[in-house]
């Protein structure tokens, strides 16, 4: 594990590798994947294959974390990095004995265990991960806070939504069809040893058989697919923008959705992303030149920016894919349930009102908000847009229909892992009254 290049690591070099990277995770705020990219950043010597272990490791810890956390501490141990990572492999079916052997305390490998580490893990034996005396919030791994809405939001189904949101996510592919098909994208795919086959409600929807990496694929390169979920794709069939129009994705961030949309206005019109963020915008720049795109421009929202009130009532769709908790994403996002607090919630819903407040102004007579999130909670969905309802008379609101399939049809979208097999997802349409 020297800097002599990517020569593969022993399974000890990748142990002591997971318990420094999951001890990152636990000491930073940012997201964990954002933590693990700069982790493997700055080892460049861990190779591609020794990336996966690790990762498969210390994510199989965050997606038990309440669990296992659960568990050290009936044992009266404090759940350090190396005890998580020990006790998970206990759950996956190894010996103490065998994990002992892991803890080498060799060159590249992590200290041996301690005998107070060692005792605690002999009382793992027999036990499975599951236990009748865990609470309901760990057993779901959950904040304890979040618990009764989710309770009421799900009622009888709560057990089976928690275990579908628990599971690893699906990598999903957008074809682009400003450049190809989605029967040419499958081929293309499979000369690369890439099997994939077309998802249940997007049009331009693939759904890969394994996670594999396909950045570095030649028909990724051309810009034909673009790695995006089904569920934030239907967003984008939501808006229904048609070629001419003038559309704004106002929480553009890095462009995911812009690149859709502009793709349904087969490049006519003019669309414009908007964001907060300028590295997020800048993010964008490299994306919508892969995919071919001709009709976007980025806009950044600053404060005093006088962009908004120039821009009043001109464009036929505004889509604000408002910043949210992220309930929806946590099959991606495992250590993001541990993070969040009741408190994040009550700080983001005036931020998502204020974003309706401003984003109403763009839309022109006749022409749709379009109010999306990734978040299951109510309060962040339907409260927000009976809110806005009450407080804007102009507005009314659309049912769904075409494009969308017609088996989401209805009052709003909602989507879940466990229902739609799509990260959690809701939408709605507004119209200002001509």
């Amino acid at each position: 594990m020297g800097a002599g290049g990517n020569r593969a690591m022993t399974p000890a070099g990748q142990l002591a590798a997971a318990i420094d990277l999951l001890a990152e995770i636990e000491a930073d705020a940012r997201p964990g994947d954002a933590v693990a990219n700069s982790f493997f950043r700055n080892r460049r010597f861990i190779g591609a294959g020794d990336r996966r272990e690790v990762s498969t490791l210390v994510w199989g810890v965050l997606r038990a974390r309440r669990h296992l956390g659960w568990w050290l501490e009936k044992f009266g141990a404090e759940p350090t990095p190396r005890l998580l990572l020990a006790a998970q492999a206990i759950f996956s079916g190894m010996t103490p004995h065998k994990i002992a052997m892991a803890f080498t305390s060799g060159r590249y490998g992590p200290p041996a265990l301690t005998d107070a580490e060692t005792i605690i893990l002999e009382k793992f034996a027999g036990h499975t991960l599951e236990h009748p005396n865990m609470p309901d919030a760990v057993k779901y791994e959950v904040p304890d806070w979040i618990m009764p809405r989710l309770a009421a939001q799900f009622g009888d189904a709560l057990p089976a939504e928690m275990a579908a949101l628990a599971e690893t996510a699906p990598l999903d592919l957008r074809v682009n069809a400003l450049k190809s098909t989605r029967e040419d994208a499958m081929v293309g795919l499979r000369a690369e040893n890439l099997e994939s086959r077309p998802t249940q409600f997007s049009p331009w929807g693939l759904r890969l058989a394994s996670r594999q990496s396909v950045t570095g694929s030649k028909i990724f390169l051309s810009g034909a697919i673009e790695i995006q979920d089904e569920g934030s794709q239907l967003i984008a069939l939501l808006v229904d923008a048609k070629p001419g129009m003038r559309v704004a994705d106002y929480c553009a961030g890095a462009g995911g959705k812009t690149l859709a949309i502009a793709m349904t206005m087969e490049n006519k019109g003019h669309i414009v992303a908007c964001d907060v963020s300028a590295p997020r915008l800048e993010g964008a720049i490299k994306r919508l030149r892969r995919a071919g795109v001709h009709n976007a421009e980025r806009h950044l929202l600053e404060a005093g920016d006088k962009w908004t009130k120039r821009q009043e009532k001109k464009f036929d769709r505004v889509l604000v894919d408002a910043p949210c908790t992220g309930t929806g994403t946590w099959r991606r996002n495992p250590d993001a349930r541990l993070r969040l607090k009741e408190n994040d919630l009550r700080e983001i819903m005036p931020k998502q009102a204020m974003i309706l407040d401003q984003a109403q102004r763009l839309v022109k007579p006749g022409g749709r908000l379009i109010y999306a999130t990734c978040s299951l909670l109510d309060e962040e969905n339907e409260a927000q847009m009976e809110a806005f309802l009450a407080r804007y008379r102009n507005f009314r609101r659309i049912e769904l229909s075409d494009p969308l399939p017609a088996a989401l049809h209805g009052h709003a979208l909602r989507l879940t892992p466990r229902t739609h097999g799509t990260d959690g997802f809701y939408g709605a349409i507004l119209e200002k009254i001509p």
